[in-house]
């Protein structure tokens, strides 16, 4: 059973036969007030209102950022969601409102991780213009082995770690989804044309899948290692959810606390840099060409320091 449409600053006096309908109506979450007796009824909570109005398109669809100020402003957003917002709060029923404002003070969302600039995103607006208004893009990116120039179907944005990616449709004979990071495109400007999403196409699990794939992908090898007890703290610090997988299925510890694992990594060359980076507190194991790898940079490390200039 649905409330009325409308319902403000209303008595509704108690009658035997409609008590059902009322507690049906406060299931539905209308905070109806009951109160017994000759002179009781049903009231609804004092500045209860059921809709919000004089809401834009632009506040409606910013609501979505409210937990995100900086990248709602790198949306080119940041007006419109604060224009929203108040216009929520004012909208709000008393205990309501004092609710939403202890959120805000106990609650902060920082997307960037620490100690890294966020990524300089000149054409963010431009772009997510164009994926809310679906129109096509021609864009210069810039890869790691140089620059190319193509049109692309902007899709839709994703923030992952305080970096923003674009997922967009390449435009070729293959109509490929690709994925950007926003920070490389030189230059873009639409060229007029509209285009139409691919039926079905789900942003949220298409990112999911893709992220999947390019974690199997990055992750060619397995090290085996040796780890002091501060290893073992260190490890999820600096390879993620790869090292607490490793840790769960450690072996057990020797005498001195050390421990063996088995860690996902990428290829020989990066993997060398990560695991110097647990210094003395690991001993790479295998295989053999890593812990050669591993072993020539720690050579090469030993011979420059020790040269004393």
């Amino acid at each position: 059973m649905c409330p009325p449409p409308y319902l403000a600053g209303v008595v509704l006096f108690w009658v035997p036969t409609v008590s059902g309908y009322f507690e049906a109506v406060g299931a539905s979450g209308v905070p109806v007030r009951a109160a017994r007796g000759p002179e009781g009824g049903y009231r609804l909570m004092e500045g209860y209102r059921t809709r919000l109005t004089g809401l834009t398109d632009a506040e409606a669809g910013s609501l979505f950022l409210a937990g995100l100020p900086g990248p709602a402003r790198d949306l080119g957003l940041g007006a419109v969601l604060a224009s929203a917002q108040l216009k929520v709060e004012a909208a709000l029923p008393g205990e309501l409102a004092d609710q939403a404002r202890r959120v805000r003070e106990r609650f902060h969302l920082d997307a960037p991780a620490w100690f890294r600039d966020a990524d300089p995103v000149p054409h963010l607006e431009r772009i997510s213009g164009a994926v809310w208004e679906r129109r096509v893009l021609r864009a210069r990116y810039r890869r790691w082995r140089g620059e190319v120039h193509r049109e692309v179907c902007p899709l839709g944005l994703v923030l992952k770690g305080g970096i923003w990616y674009l997922v967009a449709l390449a435009e070729n004979p293959e109509n490929i989804v690709r994925t950007y990071r926003v920070s490389r495109f030189q230059a873009v400007e639409e060229t007029g044309d509209l285009f139409t999403r691919p039926a079905g196409f789900a942003l949220a699990a298409y990112w999911a899948e893709s992220s999947r794939r390019m974690e199997a992908a990055l992750r060619q090898g397995t090290a085996r290692l040796r780890l002091s007890p501060r290893g073992q703290k260190l490890l999820p610090m600096q390879f993620g959810a790869a090292g607490v997988r490793a840790l769960r299925e450690a072996g057990p510890p020797d005498g001195e606390g050390w421990v063996e694992v088995e860690l996902s990594v990428e290829s020989e060359a990066v993997a060398t840099g990560d695991l110097l980076r647990l210094g003395t507190e690991a001993e790479v194991l295998g295989p053999p060409g890593l812990r050669q790898a591993v072993a020539g940079a720690v050579a090469v490390l030993a011979e420059r320091y020790a040269a004393g200039r």
